[in-house]
């Protein structure tokens, strides 16, 4: 298979279940075997495409050409080969969670969960796999398009008052400031081809390549850099299974994997660090993340509070690739990683919890370690990993950020990851406390152990990844010194 034909597979495929889905729907265990299969298959195809990004080559497809330098085109590059395979793995382990949880919390509408979480990852990819800036703004409309039926999924009152700030939010900041972004990188550098070292060198002012900057920044809603986070915590009304679709597999993922790519691939390195406004945002990224976390504390809807945690994480990633160096550039795409496989842990036990218990509040949660040990161990090391502490993927990530800030000798991002890295331990320990060291406050309504096994096999298995990157990520770290043009 060449590469060409995978990355169209990777593509085509979640959208080609859909159909299949959908004939399916009175035949659950059909219906679920497919949505695994596609899952299967994109994830070998897109899975196949890393030996290509290893190796240096950029294999590319174009399918539709509008102009000269204007096309719907897809391409394989490091960043996006990583994404691309992170996605669709966790598209797996997703839909086995999501057997357990639908059928445990006896969810309606399970048919349209399947074909809109389908159409999701097939967005996902085209995001991940985008040639050019038209490319990726096209599937990133899709995405948010597709997400907003499975945020409105239990359609209450409050469902659809989640979903409607959710799309409100994502389409104005897109339509109105990443759009208009796209159109003037355009009409500047008369192409939006990601291109190593960026296009914009010359052909645009420090100042106003600064407000393009800004646009880009504000303007990628899905990176929920405040002020524009209000969507994320709006949207903690959907399915667990969609909540973790949000903060780990695809959409805020989209989000910082946009603005890492921008920086890198449109602006360029060399080109930014002479624009002096560009710290501007550094430091309005460094206050997205002290600012989530403080209100993370404030939290006891254990939901909420893993929300605004993902807002704090995700501007460690805005932080590191807006702070210009080596090191960091390479620590802002192992954090995609090492936050979708820690975060995706959380939500799973988040779930996991509710469907046994009912539980929601984090007040609830004491002794609660002692009747669903494995899905609370795995919520410890997830949490573990959003602080940042060996043996988990966080560490990882965290290490490269700070040697970066110190290539630079940045010690307001020292500062923020200081302050940060307190805050998380500060409201993440005490529930694993509480859990584990605290006696239940009342008998439950019901004695209850753990959620059904594919919720804690999944949970698990995310759990365990997350400590495995710790001692097996010099293949990402390899792979993504590759969007440096240098070898590691």
């Amino acid at each position: 298979m060449t590469a060409a034909t995978a990355i169209l597979l990777a593509i085509a495929l979640p959208l080609a279940a859909v159909p299949l889905i959908a004939l399916a729907r009175n035949r659950p265990d059909l219906r679920e075997s497919v949505s695994l299969a596609a899952a299967a298959a994109t994830a070998a195809a897109a899975w196949s495409l890393l030996p290509e990004a290893l190796s240096g080559e950029r294999a590319a497809v174009e399918v539709f050409r509008f102009l000269p330098g204007l096309s719907i085109r897809f391409e394989v590059e490091p960043l996006g080969a990583m994404f691309a395979a992170l996605a669709s793995l966790l598209w797996i382990v997703s839909t086995v969670y999501s057997i357990g949880y639908m059928r445990g919390n006896a969810e309606q509408h399970q048919t349209r969960y399947y074909i809109f979480f389908a159409i999701a990852i097939g967005s996902t990819m085209g995001v991940a796999l985008a040639g050019n800036l038209l490319t990726l703004f096209l599937f990133y409309e899709a995405l948010t398009l597709s997400t907003y039926p499975l945020v409105a999924h239990h359609g209450d009152e409050r469902a659809r008052r989640g979903a409607r700030t959710y799309l409100f939010i994502l389409l104005a900041t897109s339509i109105g400031l990443l759009l208009p972004a796209i159109v003037w990188t355009w009409s500047v550098a008369g192409t939006l081809e990601f291109t190593a070292g960026g296009v914009l060198e010359g052909r645009i002012t420090d100042g106003l390549a600064a407000v393009l900057l800004l646009l880009y920044v504000l303007g990628t809603g899905k990176a929920a850099v405040m002020p524009v986070h209000r969507w994320l915590p709006a949207a903690m009304v959907a399915p667990t299974p969609v909540s973790a679709l949000l903060h780990a597999v695809a959409v805020v993922k989209a989000g910082v994997f946009t603005i890492t790519k921008v920086v890198i691939y449109v602006f360029g390195l060399e080109f930014l660090a002479h624009v002096p406004a560009e710290k501007l945002l550094v430091w309005l990224a460094g206050f997205t993340v002290v600012a989530a976390s403080i209100v993370a504390m404030r939290q006891t809807d254990l939901k909420r509070l893993l929300a605004y945690s993902t807002v704090s994480q995700l501007s460690y990633i805005v932080l590191a690739a807006l702070v210009l160096a080596p090191l960091s550039e390479i620590g802002a795409a192992i954090h995609i990683v090492a936050h979708a496989f820690g975060k995706i842990t959380l939500f799973f036990a988040a779930g996991a919890i509710y469907v046994a218990s009912k539980k929601t509040d984090v007040m609830q949660l004491s002794g609660i370690g002692l009747r669903m040990p494995w899905t609370m161990a795995a919520f410890a090391i997830g949490a573990l990993s959003m602080i940042g502490v060996p043996p988990t993927a966080g560490f990882v990530s965290k290490w490269y950020i700070i040697a970066g800030a110190f290539q630079l000798d940045n010690y307001f991002v020292l500062a923020v990851l200081v302050a940060s890295t307190g805050l998380n331990a500060a409201y993440f320990l005490p529930i694993v406390f509480r859990a584990f060291f605290r006696p239940e406050v009342a008998a439950p309504a019901k004695e209850h152990g753990e959620a059904p096994w594919p919720m804690v096999a999944a949970l698990a298995f995310t759990a365990a990844m997350t400590v495995a990157f710790f001692v097996f990520n010099g293949p990402v770290v390899e792979l993504e010194y590759g969007i440096l043009g240098r070898p590691r």
